[in-house]
């Protein structure tokens, strides 16, 4: 072991030792998923290490107890991949899978079907008595009945100290989060607050030879029937099932009362003797990617796009969904002063499920030493003077030379004229051939030709193939969509899906779009006051070159509304094989259908090859019952 290893399994012991404590005395610290980072990193470096092998320990402020049953921890994995090697060496008939609550951990203890004592995890073994708070708390019940009678229960039944996010949100909202809160409440020596927790139960045990109960899935429906809440159990056949059901319920989570952070899975059977270990064997948690992470600001770059100046968060790297982030969107100048990050500031990066990663709030710490943020002031390109409209920072220069390239570019993409590609259209540009959209379509072989061939073939009148195959692309790219056509200027806030959605509201033909005030456009579900006032501003500054190319017949506008997939919308995840995606979206458009990049409720299709995948899309999809169809079928609707 080099020296460094060294040094770092010594600091991860002081963290975990010391967020342990702060955890137990009710202050937690940090998050459940930053912890286990930590616990997951030292049992890399030193598997054998004692501490991996402690709970942690209560404060003194309360009786301590002995527990009915061990209170150990559980192993973990992070990820599929960590989950299918442990289902590996477990091969059951059937997996149990429950939530993970993100609570806090309480025993109660029963004699003769009366509540004797409830007590808290402490250090595995021995925890502290803090029944009088128990008692306060939604289901903890002082005596167990079954069909109206008293079941004589001498044991142990464990649960989970919750909050619910409501109850956070209306009473305790200067905890961190709910587990944090919950964790505080029920330790408070004068009891107050223990009314606002709840217990949800997840295991017995019976300590008088009682049998009441002769595998996992009865435990659960016994506590149940015994007025119990407990906690939510699905059984999955097989691994990639329960795989496929952690996707799921990693889109579900968010919509539950309360936190979750993984799946516990375990057999079937009642395995005592494994449970006695600090570390049993035969179950595991199955935990959620880290979603959130704290790290530090070092410095913000502004990305360019076209005439948007856009800040850009850099940041020590974290790992969030199994990805290393080191960078992440500020959004604008508004959002950048709402949150009041600085540099050097500790800042919450958030990457929820595919959403690239943003920066969330600033952790406020005093004595912390910052300094402001730099914006730009003039535009790098042209030297004009930056514009700063709170919700967009921007170069106000039309003719700002990355203003129109950029444009150019954009038109390309979207119009899709695919042999006028990137590099020909810059060169054009860099020699002063295109200087707007309406110069494409003047463009004639012969200017093209010196793009292709050299001088010696030029001078030997050589035909240029390319030339004339560039020429015939522009040509067959003069009927479009209106909006194809209006999301192709690159006017901030108008894409596609934008303009679709404004001619669905009414505006469905160009000079109703370009003569829409900002209220009307404020109007439309989906736009604000703000967007509508940057797009009313975006489609004036290119009405007049609109305008011209569509009334010189150079651009022949499509009628809406017309088309085999007309007011249909489509999604396409997976590899197709008959085409690519893009080719496949433009025959949806050309048909008068729309493109969704994800599963919505108002979705028609989604499209896959793999129909049955337990894919986030596919599970999405099937909870809203939305038709899911190969490319078969999707090419048959046409």
């Amino acid at each position: 072991m080099d020296l460094f290893e060294s040094q770092r399994i010594s600091e991860l012991e002081s963290l975990i030792t010391r967020y342990q404590k702060s955890y137990y005395d009710g202050e937690g610290e940090i998050s459940d998923a930053e912890f286990d980072a930590l616990w997951d990193e030292l049992k890399t470096l030193d598997p054998a290490n004692s501490i991996l092998h402690k709970v942690g320990a209560d404060s003194g402020n309360f009786a301590k107890v002995q527990h009915v049953m061990p209170m150990g921890s559980q192993e973990k994995a992070a990820n599929p991949e960590q989950f299918l090697a442990w289902a590996e060496k477990h091969k059951y008939d059937a997996y149990l899978v429950e939530y993970k609550l993100d609570g806090a951990s309480l025993e109660l203890q029963y004699e003769n079907g009366y509540l004797k004592r409830a007590v808290t995890r402490g250090d595995g073994s021995i925890g502290d008595d803090i029944t009088a708070n128990a008692k306060k708390m939604g289901g903890v019940n002082a005596a167990i009945y079954k069909d109206g009678q008293l079941v004589p229960f001498t044991g142990g039944i464990r649960g989970e100290v919750i909050m619910t996010h409501e109850v956070h949100k209306t009473h305790f909202p200067d905890k961190a989060n709910c587990r944090n809160a919950a964790n505080g409440l029920m330790k408070r020596k004068d009891g107050k607050g223990s009314e606002y927790l709840n217990l949800i139960v997840y295991d017995a045990l019976s300590t008088n030879g009682v049998s009441y109960f002769s595998n996992e899935e009865e435990k659960i429906r016994w506590l149940m029937d015994c007025g119990f809440n407990v906690v939510r159990l699905v059984i999955c056949k097989s691994p990639d099932r329960v795989i496929a059901y952690r996707a799921k319920i990693m889109e579900e989570r968010k919509s539950l009362d309360y936190d979750i952070d993984g799946l516990v899975i375990k057999e079937r059977v009642i395995n005592l003797a494994d449970a006695s270990r600090d570390r049993p064997d035969h179950q595991i948690a199955f935990k959620f990617s880290l979603e959130e992470a704290v790290s530090t600001l070092r410095e913000v770059e502004w990305s360019i796009s076209g005439g948007t100046y856009t800040p850009v968060a850099i940041f020590d790297e974290v790992e969030l969904n199994g990805t290393k982030v080191q960078r992440a969107s500020l959004a604008n100048p508004d959002t950048l002063r709402k949150l009041g990050v600085r540099i050097g500031s500790h800042v919450v990066v958030v990457k929820r499920g595919e959403i690239i990663p943003k920066i969330e709030s600033v952790v406020e710490e005093k004595d912390l030493v910052t300094t402001e943020i730099e914006f730009p002031k003039v535009c790098e390109v042209c030297g004009t003077p930056l514009v700063d409209e709170g919700s967009r920072l921007f170069c106000p220069n039309k003719e700002c030379a990355k203003r129109v390239l950029h444009q150019l570019l954009k038109y390309q993409q979207v119009v899709d004229i695919r042999d006028l590609g990137e590099t020909l259209i810059t060169s054009l540009f860099n020699d002063k051939r295109l200087k707007s959209i309406s110069d494409i379509y003047s463009l004639q072989v012969e200017d093209l030709v010196p793009y292709f061939l050299n001088e010696e073939s030029m001078e030997a009148d050589k035909k240029s193939l390319g030339a004339q195959k560039v020429y015939n692309s522009i040509q067959n790219h003069r009927r479009m969509r209106l909006a194809t056509f209006v999301g192709a200027f690159d006017i901030e806030g108008v894409g596609e899906t934008s303009a679709e959605k404004l001619i669905g509201a009414g505006f469905d033909t160009l000079e109703k779009l370009l003569t829409a005030t900002e209220e009307q456009i404020a109007a439309v579900y989906g736009f604000a006051e703000i967007m509508a006032h940057i797009i009313v501003e975006g489609l004036a500054e290119n009405a007049e070159e609109m305008r011209q190319l569509v009334e010189s017949g150079t651009i022949e506008l499509e009628t809406a509304g017309g088309g085999l997939l007309a007011g249909k919308s489509f999604c396409f995840t997976g590899e197709l094989v008959t085409m690519k995606r893009a080719d496949a979206e433009q025959l949806v458009k050309k048909n008068g259908g729309t493109i969704k990049s994800s599963v919505t409720k108002d979705l028609s299709y989604l499209v896959t090859n793999d129909t049955t995948s337990g894919s986030s899309k596919n599970v999405k999809a099937a909870k809203l019952g939305i038709p899911v169809i190969n490319e078969k079928q999707f090419l048959e609707l046409i």
